[in-house]
């Protein structure tokens, strides 16, 4: 077995139009122990057998919003966890089916569609008050001693580096001083940001393109999709990495790789 585990996280934009995409074939040929997804767009009732038992020995987890179509997350794991949690338990923000909470047996695995701020100040509330719930949250599990993973797409692009047009974006929700001090926040409260601890002066590195201005083929993007760990269990990380060559959705995936 092993001594490490490679976790990818990546927002598919539709788990369905990602089969349709060759998302089986690109799992197959990846092969990552867990891959964490987010923006599935289903329920229950549409999963198919593919998705539900996938080769190559996954477990599958889902969460999935009132709302068709919408929002979403699942987490694919060869590795079975110790336990699978969906939501916070405040109806509020579970019902977007936004989070799923996976534990193993040394390190818990949070994995987030955290909400788009950009359609208006209740939404951007929403946003807001869902990351603070989310910081709370995660303060019972701290006690645990076991590393803690937050991966997910933030909709937030925490520094100037972060993006590639900072100062035309200030005033928009996903780089608003407000959603940014959260993120300070969080690193405050104990996380490191994988990516930029291994990666400190890399530029132009991103998940996220806007589709209908053809941003990605000119590399005009947002680095909003993270691995977070627990700042004490830092020396555990191995790898972190940003699969932009990965097509398929909007964002690319991200890649952690942990020590056991």
């Amino acid at each position: 077995m092993s001594d490490t585990l490679t976790l990818l996280s990546w927002n598919v934009n539709g788990i369905r139009a990602g089969y349709k995409k060759g998302f089986a074939e690109w799992l197959a040929q990846t092969q990552p122990d867990v891959l964490a997804l987010q923006e599935t767009k289903l329920q229950h009732h549409q999963l198919t057998p593919a998705m539900l038992q996938p080769e190559d020995g996954y477990h599958t987890y889902w969460s999935h919003a009132e709302r068709p179509g919408y929002s979403g997350t699942a987490v694919y794991s060869k590795p079975q966890p110790l336990s699978v949690k969906t939501g916070f338990g405040t109806p509020e923000f579970d019902s977007e089916g936004r989070t799923l909470i996976a534990e193993y047996e040394s390190f818990i695995l949070f994995n987030h569609y955290y909400p788009n701020g950009t359609s208006g100040e209740l939404r951007l509330q929403y946003k807001l008050d869902f990351y603070k719930a989310w910081l709370e949250q995660v303060q019972a599990y701290k006690a645990t001693g076991k590393a803690l993973v937050v991966t997910g797409d933030f909709n937030t692009a925490h520094h100037a580096i972060d993006l590639a047009r900072p100062a035309d974006n200030v005033d928009e929700s996903g780089f608003l001083p407000i959603e940014r001090a959260w993120m300070d926040e969080l690193v405050a409260d104990g996380f490191t940001d994988t990516f930029r601890h291994l990666h400190p002066e890399d530029i132009d590195r991103y998940t996220w393109w806007h589709m209908r201005t053809r941003a990605r083929v000119r590399n005009v993007g947002w680095r909003i999709d993270y691995f977070f760990i627990s700042t004490a269990h830092l020396d555990r990380v191995v790898a972190a990495d940003i699969l932009h060559d990965v097509e398929g959705s909007d964002h690319c995936p991200v890649l952690l790789t942990l020590k056991v």
